[in-house]
């Protein structure tokens, strides 16, 4: 027998981390891992005692074929990325091109040529129905002409009254991609999908280039649910390694922290950083990194230009304009590394133009611009909740709610509170606060005023960092905790 009551809580004990800084966090052994090992190899309890002892000294050679074991699971995890799937199946019954947008490395090629091409196998499409296409392969180099590409894809559709369906990765390596596109339009039974790095293939010129004849399908980084459901363990665990390394399939894959690490770094100079300098002709890298590493230190904090510029002059000695700023934030948008939030007068119904919030497409990224030294729990926790905010449908802003009060003289003083997210999806309105603690009654009251003080009737949560389970308070305010916010899509229309 393994693990019964009686024993369980001695085994933990001895597996129980001293160290969980983000450097050691993925050296220790979970111990359902173990537990898995030795099911697996029919090893008696006491044997799993008997290691779990030696493995506090670090001496059994058997926890390096855990490690490999473990190591292998990881690099073999299949994301199944169903969400994306599904707009990939409701897209079909349109004839617009179906275009995949996001940043780099999220999984737009997967998703289109594993994921979305078996699920055409599995619904009786014919292979010799699905025509497939990686523009970036130097097998296709001649294909990037566009009369060439459009004659292949001529030869090569069955006309048999059924339709066919043209997957097309990286296009806007093809010369004239635009204009091959708006070609496809005009072919009769005939689905086009195609995707293209963010670089030089941007929802924004989807909207301008396409006319009308284009789907966006935006794909994002994994979920915490995506990630969870594909490397299970312990919530807590997954939720921390998510925190620190984000949502990138292949860094999920990977098992150790150095590697990790090491990816986001290179990931994030050789490809989004070099990509943004090319697509806009950029000449200031450094003026680039340095905008990089100040919305990576102020995310969740509300910033202009302005101030920016005022604190490269102050702290750095830098001259970077407001102007030449506010056009390098468009640009780091643009390529889906950042989000604006904007800011909202509940009470006035309208935005204020001034101070904005930015948030990172994939804290992993955000950490690794700053070396992973900030990884700051309250704010990490604020990024992931908007993204997952986002990927849901919602468009999201930041609240504020004007009150009346005194202050320490006694005079009447009017303040600002602010409302982290003011989520909006057609007649829905939802009020959300992130509160990564509430430990007292006075910072319970401190994330509750706001919501207090709106005066309307539309739902107010607040959102901890903990288990806790869903409950309305006194005074309407519906509580959750973190888990069961990212692991349940379907939480808020509850």
């Amino acid at each position: 027998m393994l693990f019964t009551s009686s024993n369980r809580s001695r085994q933990s004990a001895f597996l129980k981390p001293v160290d969980v800084t983000p450097h050691v966090v993925q050296k220790r052994i979970n111990i359902a891992l173990i537990e898995e090992f030795y099911i697996k190899n029919d090893t008696q309890t006491e044997d799993f005692y008997d290691f779990s002892c030696s493995y506090r000294k670090k001496t059994v050679p058997l926890r390096r074929k855990i490690v490999a074991c473990h190591r292998k699971t990881l690099e073999s995890i299949m994301f199944h990325r169903d969400f994306y799937l599904q707009k990939l199946i409701n897209a079909g019954k349109n004839d617009m091109i179906k275009i995949v947008t996001g940043i780099r490395r999220c999984g737009k090629s997967y998703l289109l040529f594993e994921i979305f091409h078996n699920y055409l196998l599995s619904q009786g499409v014919k292979k010799d129905h699905i025509i497939e296409l990686a523009m970036d392969d130097e097998h296709n180099k001649s294909l990037r002409n566009s009369d060439k590409l459009l004659d292949y894809i001529d030869n090569h559709l069955i006309g048999d009254g059924e339709t066919s369906y043209v997957i097309l990765d990286e296009v806007q390596m093809v010369d004239n991609f635009i204009g091959v596109l708006l070609s496809m339009t005009h072919k009769r039974n005939v689905q086009t999908f195609v995707s293209g790095s963010n670089s030089r293939f941007l929802s924004k010129d989807v909207v301008t280039e396409f006319r009308g004849r284009g789907w966006e399908i935006r794909m994002r980084p994994l979920s915490f649910a995506e990630y969870y459901e594909a490397v299970g363990g312990d919530k807590g665990q997954a939720l921390n390694d998510y925190y620190i390394y984000g949502g990138l399939p292949e860094v999920a894959k990977m098992s150790s922290p150095e590697e990790k690490e090491t990816y986001l770094k290179d990931v994030y100079r050789t490809i989004y950083l070099r990509d943004i300098i090319e697509r806009n002709h950029l000449h200031n890298e450094e003026g680039l990194e340095q905008i990089f590493r100040v919305l990576a230190s102020t995310m969740g904090t509300a910033v202009n230009p302005t101030k920016i510029a005022n604190t490269f002059l102050s702290a750095a000695q830098i001259k970077i304009s407001a102007n030449t700023i506010s056009k390098y934030i468009e640009h780091l948008k643009d390529a889906f590394m950042v989000n604006e939030a904007l800011r909202y007068d509940i009470k006035g119904r309208k935005y204020i133009g001034a101070d904005s919030k930015f948030y990172f497409e994939d804290p992993g990224i955000r950490n690794a611009i700053l070396g992973f030294r900030q990884v700051e729990e309250t704010h990490i926790m604020e990024n992931v909740l908007y993204n997952e905010l986002c990927s849901r449908g919602y468009t999201v802003d930041v609240g504020l709610v004007e009150v009346w009060g005194r202050d320490d003289q006694g005079k009447t003083i009017r303040k600002k509170l602010e409302v982290d997210y003011v989520v909006n999806r057609g007649s829905q309105r939802i009020y959300i606060q992130s509160a990564y603690r509430m430990s007292d009654a006075e910072k319970k009251a401190q994330e509750q005023r706001p919501l207090t003080h709106i005066g309307d009737s539309f739902r107010k949560v607040i959102i901890t960092g903990d288990y806790a389970r869903g409950l309305y308070n006194d005074d309407g305010i519906y509580r959750m905790g973190v888990y069961e916010f990212l692991l349940n899509r379907e939480c808020l229309n509850d």
